[in-house]
């Protein structure tokens, strides 16, 4: 599976970024993905080409390229519990500055990017999102709710911007929730309000996972729970997306 480095343009300069999808000739439905707060790495090339491999052209953009192109900080190979108070330590002020305004004004670029390119297929696309990036996800698909289709986020703080913003989603939802960073009672707060924005959803707690156990360089990393992950997340794809 072919990874292609790209230059995204945007209100504020250049995102890089970079796309996986299968080099067959043919064009396929389109997938924006967000990464978690540590950002693009190796595990995150590995993701974008398992997901490119089920029929979709994966686009990775480096959400913190205004202070430079990814890695915009220094990550050690297995990003472990030694290290991590290190790395927040210089994570934090990025993501306090990757405002909703600036969030919004990069989701309208990537989206616009990511529909001309020649390998996408016309029609609506998904956004997938891990940890800081299942917000992002969650607020492009509110603000295109004409263009995004389908929507999931895993371990990510998906009610950060409260109920009200759930009524401007359209697109179908899948929330996959670390058990570390939901109650039940959490969950079924949050369920009640996609109930009440009337969002065509699915939420749950991965029994046994905490929080960023998608991500195989980190000690929150569960197997069974990144199984699960695209146990939820291809179906959905392919229900909303294949047959666009």
């Amino acid at each position: 599976m072919p990874i292609k480095t790209l230059e995204i343009p945007t209100t504020d300069g250049q995102a890089d970024a970079f796309a996986a999808f299968p080099d067959n000739g043919e064009q396929h439905p389109g997938v924006l993905m967000y990464a978690d707060g540590f950002g693009i790495r190796l595990v995150l090339r590995e993701m974008a080409r398992e997901l490119a491999g089920h029929g979709y052209y994966v686009l990775v953009p480096n959400i913190f390229y205004r202070h430079g192109p990814a890695p915009v900080i220094g990550l050690p190979e297995h990003i472990g519990e030694e290290f991590r108070p290190a790395i927040m330590a210089q994570l934090m002020p990025l993501i306090k500055a990757h405002t909703a305004e600036r969030v919004l004004s990069d989701a309208d670029a990537y989206l616009r990017f990511l529909t001309t390119q020649p390998e996408v297929a016309a029609g609506p696309v998904a956004v997938t999102g891990y940890c800081i990036g299942g917000l992002l996800a969650m607020r492009t698909a509110a603000a295109h709710p004409g263009q995004v289709a389908a929507v999931a986020a895993f371990h990510g703080p998906v009610s950060a911007d409260g109920p009200d913003a759930l009524a401007e989603i359209t697109a179908q939802v899948h929330f996959g929730h670390a058990e570390s960073d939901l109650t039940p009672e959490a969950l079924g707060e949050l369920n009640r309000a996609l109930d009440a924005a009337k969002v065509d959803y699915t939420s749950e707690i991965y029994p046994g996972t905490v929080h960023g156990f998608t991500m195989s360089d980190t000690d929150a990393f569960n197997p069974a729970g990144l199984q699960r992950h695209w146990e939820r997340l291809l179906p959905l794809l392919d229900r909303v997306l294949a047959n666009s």
